[in-house]
């Protein structure tokens, strides 16, 4: 992924944590005891993650913080199926695991960082002045949600794709308010299994994303992706303006002229709802639903295949 500022290249040992989602030995770290007071940033791509005023003595071995800076971190069901993995918001970085209940602090919430994760930044440095700079300052992100069958594998394979912030799975296109995932299979409450894509487009266009969600899903089965059968497995695009209609429309007719019998709907963006926890990462997480093959259909003629 892109990083959001120049960051020297990491060690084996950070990488190990912030790559591999390994943990550093307890009272190993160099920020675990540290009472300055600063900001700390993401490691891998610099982003602010938590001000040292957050921070508090839990004698648990690695750097504990009560609450993050807003919308700087992101919480995923850990692998071990029990704990809730924390990452950087930015780029993706492992930085350890948040639990709650324990009653440290009023807020009841202890993330446990390691230090490999995070940089420090004095108060009142330049340092620390850029990183929150940049909070306020956000570079251009492009959003795009598709549907194109179960989306664990839809997910998946554009979470390989250069250029893509994020992937989330998600419910939309239904009638419906905040759906569940067994009111959504039930199959009357008009949602598909969709995935929303954050990208750069400074890294891939938005034509780029449609044109590898052409190639991971088989456009021409009408209301089902191989053995999944039913309204939510849709092929659909949910255009978020005019300009990504017209981008929709134009591979849809690119296909046609190959040959294919698209079927994909296009349909206005709507309310989009985060799927649970589980369903998040779940290829990554498990080894399942990896079933999304890329196919270069804009590159050969229905019949040649």
């Amino acid at each position: 992924m892109k990083t959001s500022s120049p960051m020297p290249p990491l060690s084996d040992r950070e990488a190990d944590v912030i790559l591999r989602k390994g943990t550093e030995a307890p009272y190993s770290g160099r920020y675990t005891e540290s009472k300055e007071a600063g900001t700390y940033v993401c490691r891998q791509c610099g982003a602010a993650l938590y001000s040292s005023k957050d921070k508090f003595e839990s004698g648990c071995g690695w750097p504990s913080f009560d609450t993050e800076l807003p919308g700087a971190v992101r919480r995923l069901p850990d692998a071990d199926g029990r704990r809730v993995e924390i990452v950087c918001a930015a780029c993706g970085g492992h930085l350890g695991h948040v639990f709650e209940g324990e009653g440290f602090t009023a807020k009841n919430t202890r993330h446990c960082v390691n230090s490999l994760s995070m940089a420090f930044y004095p108060a009142g440095s330049q340092e620390e002045a850029q990183a929150l700079a940049k909070r306020t300052q956000p570079a251009p992100k492009g959003t795009a949600i598709m549907a194109g069958g179960c989306f664990w594998g839809v997910e998946d394979a554009f979470r390989r794709m250069p250029g893509v912030i994020d992937v989330v799975s998600g419910y939309t296109g239904g009638h419906v308010p905040n759906p569940t995932y067994e009111d959504v299979c039930r199959g009357d409450t008009g949602h598909a299994e969709a995935v929303r894509v954050t990208f750069d487009p400074a890294v891939v266009s938005y034509e780029q994303i449609l044109r590898r969600f052409f190639e991971i899903h088989d456009p021409t089965q009408l209301d089902r992706q191989g053995p999944d059968v039913g309204d939510q497995y849709r092929s659909a695009v949910f255009f978020l303006d005019a300009g990504q209609e017209a981008v929709a429309r134009k591979l849809m007719n690119r296909l046609r002229e190959l040959g294919y019998d698209v079927v994909t709907r296009l349909e206005q963006a709507g309310p989009f709802y985060e799927a649970e926890a589980y369903h998040q990462r779940f290829a990554e997480r498990t080894g399942r639903g990896r079933c999304h093959m890329s196919v270069p259909r804009f590159d050969t003629p229905a019949g040649n295949r």
